[in-house]
């Protein structure tokens, strides 16, 4: 669960971006023909992608101005928020769920929609992160990201690697879903990064407190270890801080106290637990540091608003 990325142990950030695993995983290949318009429902919780493999789309969200999508083109829609997808911007949409869909598995579906114009080809899916390090990553993230193929620095592998993506969706070889999520999850994970680099808000906060050597090095020793007897002080001391100067970066870094941090990120750890896995209240509770299930319990439910027997069969 909570094992280091494979990377450098002063990456931070690259830790955090280790844990976009996804779950939840959904597939649509959808397959256009103008006039066309399609209303995507929110989803919440749920990340949603577009993926343009043939012919061009416009993406619409309330209050955006609509954006061009054009192959080789990816799109991402961290919230959960309706959109719109249409030959054109304004053009009449037909509610996702009011057409029929052809199900080729338990996640993937085909869906064919338009008149007989312009031909349009893309792949759409909806994912969730239930890390605790992805869940604070997503909630950082713009209304939507748009890696265009012309601006991308890796347009010499992305087309390969999207043909490859539709290859595998249409053919349905054994594997075939596994290979699908594999590229979806490089594909999510390379959008959230061109987002980091290029956008200014991304600078400051709980991201810029992951590049700071100290403070970002305090963030992983928590992600690692959180159930260890950590203290102000002994985090300080790992970091090579003095404990006023550490506690003062810390907050005004992150937005809140390091042990306030600490005890958040443990909470959010045990629930990923409980939705994941049958470990049994008390081995959790002492898993994350805590003497007794009830002081666990208590805790848990300040912050979630559940009992961790109720957070568990919600989940379920």
């Amino acid at each position: 669960m909570n094992s280091p990325s494979p990377w450098t142990p002063m990456d931070s950030l690259g830790e955090a971006l280790h844990q976009l695993r996804m779950s939840g995983l959904f597939y649509t290949r959808s397959e256009f023909a103008a006039p066309w318009g399609l209303a995507l429902p929110e989803l919440p919780h749920m990340l949603m992608f577009h993926v343009i493999n043939v012919g061009e789309c416009w993406l619409e969200l309330d209050g955006m101005a609509p954006q061009r999508l054009l192959p080789g083109d990816f799109a991402l829609v961290p919230h959960g928020q309706g959109h719109r997808l249409t030959h054109t911007p304004g053009a009449e949409c037909a509610p996702l769920f009011d057409l029929p869909r052809e199900a080729l598995s338990e996640r993937y579906e085909v869906l064919r929609h338009g008149g007989d114009g312009a031909a349009a080809q893309m792949i759409c899916g909806a994912v969730r992160f239930d890390h605790p390090a992805a869940q604070q990553l997503v909630g950082l993230l713009p209304r939507s990201i748009h890696i265009a193929a012309a601006d991308s620095p890796h347009r010499e592998w992305m087309p390969d690697m999207l043909r490859f993506m539709a290859d595998e969706m249409r053919a349905l070889r054994p594997g075939g879903e596994t290979i699908v999520t594999r590229l979806a999850d490089i594909l999510v994970i390379q959008a959230i990064r061109a987002w980091i680099e290029r956008d200014p808000a991304a600078q400051g906060g709980w991201l810029g407190a992951l590049r700071d050597k100290q403070i970002g090095r305090a963030i992983a020793l928590i992600h690692r270890e959180p159930s260890r007897d950590w203290t102000l002080a002994s985090l300080a001391e790992a970091v090579a801080m003095s404990r006023s100067a550490f506690a003062a970066r810390f907050a005004a870094q992150v937005g809140m106290p390091a042990m306030q941090y600490l005890a958040q990120w443990r909470m959010n750890s045990a629930l990923t637990e409980l939705r994941e896995r049958s470990v049994p209240v008390a081995a959790l509770a002492e898993r994350m540091g805590y003497q007794s299930e009830a002081a666990f319990s208590r805790a848990f439910k300040r912050h979630t608003g559940l009992s961790p027997g109720a957070a568990r069969r919600r989940s379920a």
